[in-house]
């Protein structure tokens, strides 16, 4: 699916999705052995390609929706589906426009999705499927029951990296404590987290289709992905080099946009979120962390004692090394606060 249609699609399956009125009214017309098109939009440009049919204005319900798919022609609903605006309409499009379906239904939905900016939805009664356009993107919806499935497996996926993520990060502080790390050991822990963000986004998409039947499904996801993107967030912050004008916000996007093939080319990586500003990359080379994600996963210690830590020393070996007394001094950091970063730089 292309990127600028992503959007308008999840909305469009966010409308349909199980426990929603407008998917009741769909599996209506699917139990009654009957197609449908509808049209999720009564703007200008819909109403122009409009011929015959009945005008409404009714509100909206799954038995209106089902009975009025008794008749051949399509249903259009009003912006917010809260109401039927027209039955039994012609369409109209453009013939010209290209079309790779073969039914004269979905070759009208995919025409109109084509040349609107509105969402159509076609129910087949020979297929017994229920499709989306949106545009240039078609999206045939499985059975919730189907996708719970395949959500469950994701999960259990997940489940997996993020134990190897958690091994990682756990890897990567004790480097950072003895002052060890390398530029490989910075881009692992960075592809891994990547790996994880990218499964979490695929779940999140079978979540809008599910709609509510996939609560626990959630609950299990927002569980397994919590502190990830703040992790990753900090993880960049502490390696940027300082005199880069490469913004983190920006080494995320980079980071977000890679193929699954460029994010596992290591010198690729580097390169792309500046991590490096010598060529060629050195994998092995020496990187000292400011901190930012090592101290924030210390109790007590809050985001603001942890950003005036690194603006008042700069790097995470120094204010490792400091005294109690060093930590107190500056602002935001507690007796508390600077006994717990002794101890853990001990």
């Amino acid at each position: 699916m292309e990127g600028r249609h992503v959007g308008s699609m999840l909305r469009a399956m966010e409308a349909v999705a199980p426990g929603s009125p407008l998917r009741d009214g769909l599996d209506r017309i699917l139990q009654s052995g009957r197609g449908a098109l509808i049209i999720l939009g009564d703007s200008q440009e819909v109403l122009n390609i409009c011929s015959g049919g009945f005008l409404l204005d009714a509100a909206f319900t799954p038995q209106r929706l089902s009975e009025l798919a008794k008749m051949d022609g399509a249903i259009i609903l009003g912006a917010g589906l809260q109401r039927i605006a027209r039955a039994n309409v012609h369409l109209v499009p453009n013939p010209n426009i290209p079309t790779s379906e073969t039914g004269t239904r979905h070759r009208t939905a995919e025409r109109v999705a084509r040349s609107l900016s509105v969402p159509v939805v076609a129910v087949s009664e020979s297929r017994k499927e229920i499709q989306i356009y949106v545009e240039s993107d078609v999206h045939h919806l499985l059975s919730p029951s189907l996708i719970l499935e395949r959500s469950n497996q994701a999960i259990q996926t997940l489940e997996r990296y993020r134990d190897r993520l958690d091994v990682g990060a756990r890897n990567l502080s004790r480097l950072e404590v003895g002052d060890q790390v390398r530029l490989t050991d910075v881009i692992g822990l960075l592809q891994a987290t990547q790996v994880v963000v990218r499964i979490s986004k695929e779940i999140e998409r079978n979540l809008v289709e599910l709609g509510t039947d996939g609560r626990l499904v959630r609950l299990q996801l927002e569980e397994l992905m919590a502190g990830v993107e703040d992790d990753r967030r900090l993880l960049i912050a502490d390696y940027l080099p300082k005199d880069s004008t490469f913004e983190v916000s920006q080494a995320m996007e980079t980071l977000a946009g890679l193929t699954d093939e460029a994010l596992f080319d290591d010198e690729l990586v580097a390169k792309g979120l500046h991590l490096v500003s010598s060529s060629p990359v050195d994998l092995k080379e020496r990187v000292a962390p400011r901190g930012y994600r090592f101290l924030s996963k210390l109790k007590r210690v809050n985001t603001t004692a942890v950003q005036n830590l690194v603006e008042q020393f700069g790097m995470l070996s120094i204010i490792l090394n400091a005294t109690t007394e060093e930590l107190i001094a500056v602002e935001g950091v507690s007796t508390a606060i600077a006994k717990a970063i002794v101890k853990r730089s001990g």
